[in-house]
């Protein structure tokens, strides 16, 4: 055979790329899954019980959201979740950092620890927190061949290097002490943590739906591979075994392509799963999410932290809330309590965005944090500012609310986080038996993204190959 059909084999081996041979092996053996491919958690319950069953039954890896949920509602879920799926099945549960709420935090991790789940789909985190850290540590024992095992898997969500660093390190050592101090983990766990990074799995975030930093995938995932590579070579060697995957932006099979294509080990998607059957949100926000076009969403403030400009990403097209929570916003920057505000802007705010007074407001909000934040309800009561603020934000709890219910009265103020990927599906499958978000399943889905993917490649090999035997 001459030179060119040597070098022509190899591609033409690859004959029916069947999706799962697309990311990490690794992935797929560790979670015991068929896809390199994550049904991400979403806030509420969005990413619902019925989601995380969907996907376990097909093979697949899902995260219940258990943002802004009461604790007990988490463990009714694991409880069901574990009658319903039995030992062995793949799934997870999100834990949201908390760093104004650290005991919600806790709460959460003897839960999870008291009901071994054994995956954590950790987001949010600028640091890793006493109670991540004992999630991670607990039940750690040494291996015959000098190993360790760990038994909590831990899939890190990250969109800045300083983070991905922190999650590809052992646990803090002053965190590990403080814990072991406290006898919350053993001499033995404390001494394991040193060999283990804080993350099985690492997610990068690029302009998703909900709180984002905006930062293209395109220059965002290489950014971070390099920084495993660094913790990897100076500090230690097991983060070369983290997997690296990405999330924002995965709504077709190009985009999944692409991002397998750049060396994601796993691809997460998100805002597309929220316009399937199983969504644990509205009718009415499905109808409206099913209508996005690529187009049709805005950056706003994120509620939870107003107070320092933090951005979420939402769906805009037939709704006031982006243009209102933006102008909220604004107003905290320029003025210092409410009752700064002229006559009409607080009028305005009253009758159009809150339906209530500020003071029916602040009375809700003040009951609420008597039980859960007595230190920062007391701190607003001596505030006019944060005061000002913390009326603020009931808003977009509230509009959060009214979309999860899928309230008739004030639609236009529905809160629905969602990024471009979902206005990217839509267009795909218009015209398709799936147009509508009533024939759309969360494991069709990824069957559809994966399996295009796979065909992608394909055809990009065999083009390839005939342009060498050319």
């Amino acid at each position: 055979m001459d030179q060119e059909g040597a070098i022509a084999r190899p591609l033409t081996t690859a004959r029916r790329l069947l999706p799962e041979h697309l990311g990490s092996a690794a992935f797929l053996r560790d979670h015991g899954v068929r896809y390199a491919y994550v049904a991400g958690s979403m806030f509420k319950g969005t990413a619902s019980q019925g989601m995380v069953v969907r996907m376990a039954r097909a093979g697949l890896l899902a995260y219940f959201g258990t943002g802004g949920l009461r604790t007990e509602r988490v463990e009714e879920v694991i409880r069901a979740l574990d009658a319903t799926l039995g030992a062995g099945r793949a799934y997870g549960m999100n834990l949201l950092c908390s760093p104004g709420a650290p005991r919600k935090e806790e709460r959460l991790v003897d839960l999870l620890l008291a009901h071994r789940v054994p995956r954590v789909e950790a987001a949010a985190f600028i640091r890793m927190t006493p109670a991540l850290v004992r999630y991670r540590v607990t039940g750690l024992t040494p291996t015959p061949s000098g190993g360790v095992d760990v038994p909590h898997k831990v899939l890190g969500k990250v969109s800045r290097p300083e983070t991905a660093e922190a999650f590809l390190s052992p646990p803090p050592p002053a965190v590990v002490r403080d814990l072991l101090l406290a006898g919350s983990i053993s001499a033995q766990e404390a001494e394991l943590a040193a060999r283990v990074p804080m993350a099985d799995d690492l997610c990068v975030e690029a302009d998703s739906g909900g709180h984002t930093d905006q930062r293209p995938l395109v220059t965002l995932l290489p950014a971070m591979l390099r920084v495993r590579e660094s913790v990897a070579a100076d500090r230690l060697p097991g983060a070369a075994d983290v997997r690296v995957g990405v999330a924002g932006g995965i709504g077709t099979p190009e985009a999944v392509a692409a991002a397998f294509m750049m060396n994601a080990d796993f691809v997460l998607t998100g805002s597309i799963n929220q316009c399937t059957v199983e969504a644990g949100t509205s009718d009415a926000a499905k109808d409206m999410l099913q209508q996005a076009e690529v187009q049709d969403t805005a950056i706003v403030p994120a509620g939870d932290m107003l107070e320092i400009g933090a951005k979420a990403q939402v769906l805009r097209k037939g709704l006031l809330f982006p243009t209102r929570a933006n102008k909220l916003y604004e107003l905290t920057l320029r003025h210092n309590s409410l009752e700064e505000l002229d006559g009409r802007t607080a009028r305005q705010i009253q009758d159009k965005y809150f339906h209530r007074t500020f003071d029916e407001v602040w009375q809700e909000t003040a009951g609420y944090l008597r039980t859960t934040d007595p230190d920062q309800l007391a701190a607003a009561e001596r505030d006019p500012k944060l005061r000002m603020i913390l009326v603020f934000k009931w808003y977009f709890v509230h509009s959060a609310r009214l979309a999860m219910s899928g309230a008739p009265e004030q639609r236009v103020d529905y809160q629905i986080p969602c990024g471009p990927a979902l206005g990217a599906l839509n267009g795909l499958l218009r015209g398709t038996a799936r147009e509508h978000w009533r024939a759309r399943h969360v494991d069709d889905l990824a069957e559809l993204l994966m399996a295009g993917a796979a065909r992608l490649w394909q055809q990009r090999l065999d083009e390839v190959a005939a342009r060498q035997q050319a």
